[in-house]
Parts: C-alpha cells; structure tokens; sequence
C-alpha cells in the first residue's frame, strides 16, 4: 500500500508540466468539437440554394449530426472502456477531420448530410477526455481538470457562432469546413504528441446487439422529437416513431440487464448518485439550448415589432460569445465549491443561478446588453452544473466504465437540448403576432420559453436534492484518485 500511495507524490515535481498540458490539449479537443454544434447554423437559410435542395431536406445537416452524435457517444466510450480511450479520442477526431473535409467538398445534399454525419460521430472527444483525466491525473487536479472539459461542450459552441458567422459573411462557405477540418488536425497531432494511453481497460467482447438495439431506439426517439413539428405531433410518422422507440428502449433495457457485459450497465446507472444525475443533465441540456433558441431570435426580429432588435447574425454571435468565456472562467470556482462543500451543492447551485437567469430575462429582453447579461448568468450556471456532473458520475462507477458512464451522461444533456428545441418550436408557433402578411413569435411566447427554462432549472434543482450528500461522495474519492491507484483497482488488488 504504501508504494502505490508513494508514486503520486513522488511524481509530483514533474506531473504539473505534462498534467497540463495534457488538461489543455484535452479541453481544446474538446472546444473543437462542440465547435461542430453551431458550424452551419449562419449558413442554414442559405442552403438550399447552396445545396439545390428544399429547406426540409437541408435540415438534416443539422438533424444528422444530431443522430450521429446520440448514437457514438455512447457506443464510442463503451469501445474507449475495452480498448483504450486515447485510441479512440484519436479515431473520433480522425472522423471530424473526414467528415469537414468531405462538407468541404461538397456542393450538394448527400456528400453535406454525409460529412455532417461524419462530424457527429466525433461527438464522444468530451467524455473520453474526462475519462482520460480520471486515469492519467493527480487526484488534486482531477476536479477542475474535468469541470473545463465539461465546460468545453458550450465553451465551443458560444465561440462558434461569431466565428462561422464572420467567415459566412466574408468568405466562401466551404471555408467553414476547411477551418474545422484544420482544427482538428491540430487536435489530432497534440493528442498524439502529448496525451497519454489510460492503462485502465475493462476488456471482454462488444455487445454488438445491445449497440443495434440502442441506436435503433435512439434515433426513432430523436427523429420524432426533432422532426414532429415538420411532421405534425399526431401524424402516423411521428406516433410511429415514438412507439417503436418505447418498444426496442424497453427490448433493448430488458436484454442489457441479461448479459454479462452489456454496452450500457443499467444496475450502475440505477444507482441513486448516477441516476439523478443523469436526469439533472436531461434538465440542464433543456435549460441551455432554450436560451439558445430564444436570445438568436429576439436578437434577429426586425425593430418594428416593438420587441425584435433587428441585428444580424454576427452580433448574434457576439451577444453570445461571452458565455462560453463564463463557463470556461466558473470550472476552477466550480472546483473550488466542489471540494468544499461536494458535487451536490455545485450542482444545485448551477440550477439556482441557471433559474434566476431565466426570470430576469422574462424583465429584462429590450436591450442588447439585458441579453448578454442574462446569457452570462445562465452560462455561469450551466458552468457550475457541467463541472459538478463528471465528479458526481465518476464518483459513483468504477474506473473501468468511466468512458460509458460519461458518454451515457453526455447523452442525457444532448437528449435535453432536442426536447428544448421541440417544445421551444411549439410554444413559438402558437403563440405568434401578425407582421405584414407573416406569422412572428409573439413577445410573450418568448417570456413562456424563459418561464419553461426556470422551471426546467428548479426541476433540475429538485432532482439534485435527492442525491447523496458531501459524506456519501467523499466515501467515493478513491475511485477517482489518483493515477497508481487504478490499475489496483481493474486488477482486482488489494491494497
């Protein structure tokens, strides 16, 4: 024992240099593919010129990613488990680079939804990069290691949108694609260089059928949500899809629970701390992307209707920007709260604060800077949340099924984001004002989304009352210690 305890210390004097950077290239990893969230978003109106399709069938550039990503992240960090999770961060970037090159390329509909798809798939980087801090990290640096790779997710995607839009605006569209492409290059070659193997591996055979029957569900699931309000809600399209995303979801749990090594272990997910987690993360992906519905909107209606501000797309874009930098500034004060007082408490402060962004912006919506004050004080929450929810995770699974765990949790919030946009979508279609000859989100559907966001987010809050308190996670802490104490762990030793 004492030798197993003696090699964190010992490395001490040389684990800062390479902790960092190994943090750094992890969290740009990771900012680069969240970048793919908002990439095409101020090229949407011009695709179908763009692509010579309908405006129906270019959205499933943005619907493909979508799917993409619910069905990878899950699946790749099952993989990064069994067979290494740098090795798998490498292929998730290696397809990003593949999918822009092949957008990049592309003039018309099939090769974009291709590319597109291609790029969702790399939508694992996040979880496997936490995962790979837990293995590789000094206990000490683990926390706030983690919380700026959580925050990474909406880091990239509030930075991206001036980003592609001043590109959009400036220079051929393809560029978007070359830009992505070359970032994740970048990203690849620092991975490679300076980012370690976890030694830490579950082994055992894929569960080929579990991963068929999640994807099958998932997608059905998602196609409603996404599509419904194209569709219709009642349409025989979309009921289909929700049924048969029920029945393979209830095959797919009974089955896993039957298997020695199944692709998601649904007994670890029950318990409490995971459980609620994840049920937080569907409410906090809820409580973002409503925002990001509902400011771009406000942003863009014309002046003339009393409650638009009539900007373009890349003041947009830098109404939003300065979130991400929030997010990014709270994960070491998220750490900080954390080691003080528990993951729990900074959870559910993330969702106080997240709530209260919400009923200011219901008073506060004529002013450009009313809008980035209250996208700051939503990001600050959301940065607290997405710090609090890898050390709660990690803090309740063994070390062996980090990278699934993570991914599942990644999934939650992403499941939460598609919810947003359905019932966002649907409150704004009804609740509409006549402008000329056109149908406009009325002022108060905006206020009934933010007033839908707060109570998401004291959702959200209710859910992390019922996770174990600071004692119950401190009895967790070394499972995410150090790096000498896992591979005891996963070789079953004692210490």
């Amino acid at each position: 024992m004492s030798d197993a305890l003696a090699r964190p210390t010992d490395a001490e004097g040389s684990a800062p240099p390479r902790s960092t950077a190994v943090v750094a290239v992890l969290a740009f990893a990771g900012i680069v593919v969240s970048l793919m969230q908002t990439l095409v978003i101020p090229i949407v109106p011009e695709l179908p010129k763009l692509l010579d399709a309908s405006a129906s069938n270019t959205a499933w550039a943005v619907t493909a990613t979508l799917l993409a990503a619910a069905v990878a992240t899950p699946v790749v960090g099952r993989l990064g488990d069994m067979f290494g999770k740098r090795r798998m961060l490498l292929v998730s970037i290696v397809l990003l680079i593949s999918g822009s090159v092949v957008c990049a390329l592309s003039d018309s509909l099939i090769p974009m939804i291709a590319g597109r798809a291609l790029q969702g798939l790399a939508a694992a980087v996040v979880p496997l990069g936490i995962s790979i801090m837990r293995d590789v990290l000094p206990s000490e640096r683990l926390a706030g290691s983690t919380a700026l790779m959580s925050a990474s997710l909406g880091v990239g995607g509030a930075l991206g949108l001036p980003s592609a839009a001043f590109i959009a605006d400036n220079f051929d569209w393809h560029i978007l694609f070359w830009t992505s492409a070359a970032l994740g290059a970048v990203a690849l070659v620092l991975v490679l260089v300076l980012v370690p193997e976890s030694k830490v591996r579950t082994g055992g055979r894929f569960d080929l059928l579990g991963s068929v029957g999640m994807a099958v569900g998932l997608v059905s699931l998602l196609l409603a949500v996404s599509k419904g309000a194209d569709w219709g809600w009642g349409s025989a399209t979309t009921l289909g899809l929700l049924a048969v995303a029920v029945v393979v979801l209830l095959a797919w749990g009974v089955y896993e629970l039957r298997i020695a090594k199944p692709l998601v272990d649904l007994r670890t997910t029950a318990r409490r701390q995971v459980l609620f987690t994840n049920l937080a993360s569907v409410a906090f992906g809820f409580s973002m992307f409503a925002m990001s519905l509902v400011l771009p909107q406000l942003l863009q209606l014309p002046e003339q209707t009393g409650y638009g501000l009539g900007k373009s797309m890349m003041t947009v874009g830098l109404v939003l920007a300065p979130q991400g930098l929030v997010m990014m500034a709270m994960a070491p004060l998220s750490a900080a709260i954390t080691k003080a007082k528990g993951p729990k408490a900074t959870l559910m402060l993330g969702a106080v604060v997240v709530a209260a962004g919400y009923g200011l912006n219901i008073v506060l919506m004529s002013e450009v800077w009313h809008l980035i004050l209250v996208s700051c004080i939503i990001g600050g929450g959301v940065g607290f949340a997405y710090g609090a929810m890898p050390a709660l995770i990690m803090g309740a699974v063994p070390a062996s099924e980090t990278a699934a765990a993570n991914s599942l949790n990644t999934l939650m919030r992403s499941i939460g984001t598609s919810f947003a946009s359905a019932i966002a979508g649907v409150v704004l279609a009804q609740l509409t004002t006549d402008f000329g000859t056109t149908a406009l989100p009325s002022e108060n559907g905006f206020k009934v989304v933010m007033a839908i966001g707060a109570g998401v987010a004291l959702l959200a809050l209710a859910l992390a009352a019922f996770l174990p308190g600071r004692r119950a996670a401190r009895s967790a802490t070394p499972v995410a210690g150090g790096p000498a104490e896992r591979p005891a762990e996963v070789s079953g030793a004692k210490s």
